[in-house]
């Protein structure tokens, strides 16, 4: 837009000359100087049009120089969060620049380019403004479960590891941007998360001072950052960042009234000693990734939850001495009788337990190649209403495939049926669940309670007594399925399937088997699940007597 004013002044006055310049010399003189001004209105246009396609090369480079290092292994690099964020925002935030700085240019050719690839984003092959929401929501969700450090992160590197050793590091060969560090910290800050928003801001304002071409305004990162400081608590690194934001735009619309009000804080903070009946916030608290002014004094589910996402262990050594392993008895099971079924006891009451090497990679993989073409957002049930609905809660695409569908399904199903001796023919479908990005699944029952007068009703089958879950891949790092009530956490292993009963024998909910599936910090986690109802399953596990036995 600039360029093309330029221009226009300079057409503006030849324009507004009379035919008459070469009837005199004095007047020939003239043209000189008109001629100096299109000269230097020509520099103008091309030092401007040199600056929009140095910024364009600069973007058309990095979006060739990641794409060829994710095409030589596209499950690597996808596996790690980081390069994931950075694919959603360059076709999404980083997009949009580029569309800005085509149109701008007057080149026919390059409008005819950007309608073509306007055409392109709008097909279902470019992410959305809430794939990048959602990709930086996983971000920040790992950042939190798994602790980790904010500029280890920015660098690419996931530490990772399993049952408390978080040791082995996976290393990345990009970083994120000041602009990519920006965008967390701005999305942060528009869910009123002015804790990430610090983290995140203060970063992208380290980075900047090492860029060469600037990826952020660092006006507009001072004036997240200094907000989001106060808000936090800091009243006078607020007021710091303030003043070197007017130092930069001394008329700041906003940052000068910012100031005075902090300035009357710390004065109104001054005259009184510390704790004081009437103390405004704190004024020096450190900023630092271990502060939390909502942690509450006791330990919640979300700490015992997130803890042992981490691998930490929960379990009492008495509790864990008394578990076991064993060879499942397929003797007077002719299914059975010539597998050898590894058992291994996960916990006592309520009874988990873990089979190994249920299923063959073959199977797994038919299974994934039948269900990927329908995976859809996966939902919950409204206990109010009984609907089926999207929450934030359970981030995850899921598909559901039938016996009939094929002959691995089919076998799949026989052979949950013979190993847990419950019937088929009234459980749900085999459902099919994949965790992208920081995909997750916070604590839940997978039974109805008894305010949920609506669910499962349509099926006309009663609750779910039992869970049957198929791993079918390994996961890198995090994926683990955790009963924070009983502190134990179940690590995914492909081909291996825990199972346990949601309901006791008198039909009662059992509140213990609150369960989780953790944020796949690294790689990509594939499982089945089967759901067994209380129809049909009256001769097979009959009542008991007493309401927990």
């Amino acid at each position: 837009m600039r360029t093309a004013l330029i221009f226009i002044a300079c057409f503006q006055i030849i324009g507004n000359s009379s035919a008459e310049m070469f009837t005199a010399l004095v007047d020939m003189e003239k043209l000189l100087q008109t001629e100096g001004q299109v000269t230097a209105s020509l520099d103008s246009y091309l030092r401007l049009e040199d600056e929009r396609l140095a910024k364009l090369r600069h973007i058309r480079d990095s979006f060739v120089r990641m794409h060829r290092v994710a095409s030589s292994d596209i499950h690597s690099y996808l596996a790690n969060p980081v390069n994931a964020y950075i694919l959603v925002k360059r076709l999404t935030t980083d997009w949009k620049t580029v569309e800005m700085l085509m149109t701008a240019g007057p080149s026919e050719t390059a409008k005819a380019v950007i309608t073509n690839l306007t055409d392109l984003s709008t097909h279902e092959t470019f992410p959305s403004t809430e794939d990048l929401s959602g990709a930086v929501d996983a971000l920040l969700r790992l950042q939190d479960t798994y602790k980790l450090d904010t500029s280890t992160l920015a660098k690419g590197l996931i530490t990772i590891g399993r049952k408390g050793d978080f040791g082995r590091t996976v290393n990345n060969q990009f970083e994120l941007s000041a602009g990519d560090c920006f965008e967390l910290g701005r999305h942060s800050y528009s869910n009123n998360d002015f804790y990430h928003t610090v983290l995140w801001m203060q970063e992208a304002l380290e980075r900047l001072d090492d860029e060469q071409i600037k990826t952020a305004n660092r006006e507009e990162i001072l004036e997240y950052l200094a907000f989001s400081t106060y808000q936090r608590g800091n009243i006078r690194h607020a007021l710091a960042l303030t003043n070197e934001l007017l130092e930069i735009h001394p008329n700041h619309p906003r940052a000068s009234g910012n100031k005075a009000y902090y300035e009357r804080l710390l004065y109104k903070s001054s005259s009184k000693k510390r704790g004081d009946e009437g103390d405004d916030v704190p004024i020096d608290e450190a900023i630092t990734e271990s502060m939390n002014v909502l942690e509450p004094k006791e330990e919640s589910e979300r700490d015992t939850y997130e803890s042992l996402c981490r691998g930490e262990k929960r379990i009492s050594a008495e509790t864990e001495s008394k578990l076991v392993c064993y060879y499942l008895d397929t003797t007077k099971k002719p299914y059975l009788r010539l597998t050898h079924i590894k058992v291994e006891e996960a916990f006592k009451k309520p009874h988990i337990v873990v089979y190994y090497d249920i299923l063959s990679d073959y199977e797994i993989e038919v299974i994934k190649k039948l269900a990927s073409p329908k995976l859809k957002r996966a939902t919950v049930q409204n206990y109010v209403t009984g609907d089926l609905e999207i929450a934030r809660y359970r981030i995850s695409k899921s598909a559901w495939l039938k016996g009939e569908e094929h002959e691995v399904v089919a076998k799949v199903n026989q052979r949950i049926e013979e190993i847990t001796d419950l019937a088929t023919s009234t459980a749900e479908e085999l459902q099919v669940v994949n965790y992208g990005i920081g995909g997750h699944y916070e604590p839940h029952y997978d039974f109805a309670r008894r305010e949920e007068k609506n669910a499962f009703k349509s099926l006309g089958t009663g609750n779910r007594i039992a869970t049957w879950l198929n791993y079918m891949s390994d996961v890198e790092a995090g994926g683990a399925t955790v009963f924070p009530l009983l502190g134990i956490s179940v690590w995914p292993k492909k081909g291996s399937a825990v199972f346990w009963y949601n309901l006791h024998k008198s039909g009662e909910g059992d509140l213990l088997t609150r369960h989780a599936a953790c944020p796949v910090l690294v790689g990509s986690k594939w499982v089945s699940n089967k759901w067994f109802h209380e129809r049909g399953q009256e001769f097979r596990r009959p009542c008991g007597l007493k309401i927990n036995s």
